[in-house]
């Protein structure tokens, strides 16, 4: 996995997750914890949207310290055949 491979499935996971625990429907969702867990998806959209313009990303920053390589090697296999 390459960096914005990384980015967008821990994104979605942070939303899902928050969502998950900030969002009752009634006293339906087993998984409530509390209505404040709902800034979490809206901080990674933020993070998500002001990338956009600035493309600058912090979660991209500590992948890049961590040694996640930016661009997949030539030659390589992948799902979509590139």
């Amino acid at each position: 996995m390459i960096i914005t491979d990384l980015i967008h499935s821990i994104a979605g996971f942070f939303i899902i997750l928050g969502l998950s625990l900030g969002f009752d429907c009634g006293g339906g969702n087993p998984l409530f914890v509390h209505h404040y867990f709902l800034f979490l998806p809206l901080f990674v959209g933020f993070n998500l949207f002001q990338f956009g313009f600035s493309k600058f990303c912090p979660l991209g920053l500590i992948l890049k310290k961590l040694g996640v390589p930016e661009t997949r090697k030539e030659g390589g296999t992948s799902c979509c055949g590139r």
